[in-house]
């Protein structure tokens, strides 16, 4: 959309845990180049490419359905400004704030490290989540295919994967994910935050549009891809009046569950929403801060095992409530599907098919 904004963070602070120097750019340098070069350009994504030596990565968080993941990408051009990511652009020595937008990684030897992982003695398959730190299905997607080209993978030994996205780009290898839906080896989870056009594009400004999402699903479904919907993160006094309303489209768009997270602030990322609000909310900044360290026991964020996924106190409460009742109303009861292991085969010619 043309009127959007260009990016999701209003500030280029530099991480402060690492020991990074802070820089600050004085006004008569900003005079001066205003004089010799004229104003800035604007700010363009690059893409590095980033040579792994391994792409899954192991998880043993007790909050998290999962214990290992693929992430394609470092670094998210969809710019959504309460992205729990964005603190891991700190250790390339880089801003969790625009450079986690503008200065993103790309792992082109992702289908083939994950190849050989898949072929080692001893593998035994497990979901494998896509989506959880990064979006695998963000613009440059489009061009580098990396996120595809893993897919296909999976898809040749049967290995059960889960993707969570917030683009409707992921309708594009539907010739991959409905005949592993046909063999229980996929479930989709489309992330949708808000339906108003005005929060969609400052809270996150090159993820596409809502109804875009909402079509997603419904053209997952259709195809008979076990697809959800995630309302995460819920916004105190921002998005929180539209949870009903989102439930009830999941549904029609023919969704077989929903979930929820209220927004969490770990990190650089509490400074930059701030911002953010202060920016595009600057009426209710206050009121939604308060409620939310009201959801998180007093603080900006609350990091403890068993409690980070979920509100405290009266406001998480009630956000629980009102969810459960209106997926109950719309018939979105249906959990995750328990996905295939016993179908998975080592890659074509892999030392462990000897053992089949």
């Amino acid at each position: 959309m043309s009127n959007r904004p260009a990016r999701g963070a209003t500030s280029n602070d530099m991480s402060q845990r690492f020991a990074l120097p802070a820089q600050e750019a004085d006004g008569d340098w900003l005079d001066w180049r205003q004089m010799v070069d004229g104003a800035a350009p604007a700010l363009r994504t690059t893409v590095a490419i980033e040579r792994s030596r391994t792409i899954l990565s192991r998880n043993a968080s007790p909050d998290i359905p999962f214990d290992r993941s693929i992430n394609p990408y470092r670094g998210c051009e969809h710019g959504c400004i309460y992205c729990f990511a964005r603190p891991t652009h700190a250790y390339h020595d880089l801003s969790p704030g625009l450079d986690f937008e503008t200065k993103l990684f790309a792992k082109p030897d992702a289908a083939a490290l994950l190849r050989t992982e898949l072929a080692k003695p001893g593998y035994v398959a497990k979901p494998i989540a896509m989506g959880t730190n990064t979006d695998p299905y963000q613009p440059i997607e489009r061009d580098w295919r990396i996120t595809r080209d893993c897919i296909a993978v999976l898809a040749e030994t049967n290995h059960p994967l889960t993707i969570t996205t917030k683009s409707d780009r992921v309708v594009r290898d539907i010739d991959l994910l409905a005949p592993m839906a046909a063999r229980g080896l996929v479930s989709v989870t489309l992330s949708v935050t808000s339906l108003d056009p005005h929060i969609a594009r400052t809270l996150e400004p090159r993820a596409p549009y809502p109804e875009k999402r909402l079509a997603a699903v419904a053209t997952l479904a259709a195809a008979g891809v076990p697809v959800f919907v995630s309302i995460s993160p819920v916004i105190p006094a921002v998005t929180d009046h539209e949870v009903e309303r989102l439930i009830e489209r999941a549904a029609q768009a023919g969704a077989r569950g929903a979930y929820f997270l209220p927004v969490r602030l770990p990190h650089e990322v509490a400074p930059l929403f701030r911002a953010w609000l202060e920016t595009h909310f600057p009426d209710r900044a206050d009121k939604v801060m308060a409620i939310i360290r009201s959801l998180r026991g007093g603080r900006d964020n609350e990091p403890a095992f068993h409690s980070r996924m979920r509100g405290q106190g009266v406001w998480g409460q009630l956000l629980a409530t009102r969810f459960a009742i209106a997926c109950r109303r719309h018939g979105l009861t249906g959990g995750h599907p328990r996905l295939r292991c016993d179908l998975f085969r080592p890659p074509a010619g892999a030392q462990g098919e000897l053992f089949m």
